[in-house]
């Protein structure tokens, strides 16, 4: 259709055309002042949503901010749809009349008003991109914040090493007279006392010296016995002993661990041994290790 072809089927005089056209201007600017605003309040939700996540979390406020995120995107999109897009049908009657020069002046001034409300409209998109992409960012928080910290080689090198002296979780030492045959507790490096990653299951199956493998003669002196309480399956502690079967318990997956053979997994998920702690004994009956572990404790990712 062309140009004089609309301005023929354009009722009412030149100036009523031009009201017309000023009327709708002023309530499509409304509209898109609305729908921006509706998105950038959107944005600041979503930031503040993500902010009130990272630094450690409050429920009433964070659904209060993806409230008014959501409210934001939907009321913004809604009045868009409604107030700045076209709702036809559009039914046109057109005569073979050429238009008057003041309507070919009205219909090109409308275009450029058109063209510039198509300006307006770009930057409502982008507003839109904004608030959706933000929302979009601030998913994947939970997603970053389960993942924690970066091990490093903690499961590697834990803080036991040559003379480090046996302790209990309240920095008391440990004597070799502290346990009877059948008894077991929880120790840790002097220093360290209450890391998870240090933490040593010390059992007395019995009074003489017990070798669980060749090569460590020296490392169960009067019967004690030190295995890391990180289970080789999924990390649980291994913190139960059953002094009857002589056999560590994990309770979590139900992993047993023969103590007299090394603690060698001999039931359960669990795919190898804890690894040993070599003790000895000083001459004032305090236990220490000889050395740390000599393999990683915990479970066998690096095997994988």
């Amino acid at each position: 259709m062309s140009v004089d072809e609309h301005l023929q089927g354009t009722a009412g005089s030149p100036r009523g055309v031009a009201q017309e056209h000023r009327s709708l201007d002023t309530g499509s600017k409304t509209a898109e002042r609305f729908v921006a605003l509706a998105f950038f309040i959107s944005f600041v939700a979503t930031i503040g949503l993500g902010v009130t996540f990272w630094v450690g979390g409050q429920a009433q406020l964070e659904g209060a901010f993806l409230f008014v995120a959501l409210i934001g995107i939907g009321a913004g999109i809604v009045s868009w749809g409604k107030y700045l897009v076209p709702h036809g049908p559009f039914v046109q009657e057109r005569e073979e009349l050429r238009s008057s020069d003041e309507d070919r002046a009205a219909f090109y001034a409308s275009l450029e008003r058109g063209s510039k409300q198509l300006g307006r409209r770009k930057f409502l998109g982008r507003m839109l991109g904004l608030s959706l992409g933000a929302f979009g960012i601030i998913q994947l928080f939970p997603f970053l914040r389960s993942l924690g910290p970066v091990p490093g080689k903690a499961l590697f090198v834990t803080h036991w090493k040559k003379d480090s002296q046996v302790v209990k979780v309240d920095g008391t030492a440990v004597l070799a007279s502290d346990l009877e045959v059948g008894g077991a507790m929880t120790v840790f490096p002097r220093g360290f006392e209450g890391n998870a990653l240090d933490q040593v299951i010390l059992i007395r199956p019995a009074t003489t010296e017990i070798v669980t493998r060749p090569g460590r003669e020296t490392w169960g002196p009067q019967g004690y016995l030190a295995f890391s309480k990180v289970c080789t399956h999924a990390g649980c502690p291994v913190g139960l002993y059953q002094e009857l079967t002589e056999q560590l318990l994990c309770p979590c997956h139900q992993s047993l661990f023969d103590v007299l053979t090394g603690a060698t997994p001999v039931f359960g998920p669990a795919p190898r041994p804890l690894p040993q702690l070599p003790l000895k004994i000083d001459s004032s009956g305090n236990l220490l290790a000889q050395n740390g572990f000599d393999q990683p404790i915990g479970p066998g990712f690096w095997e994988r």
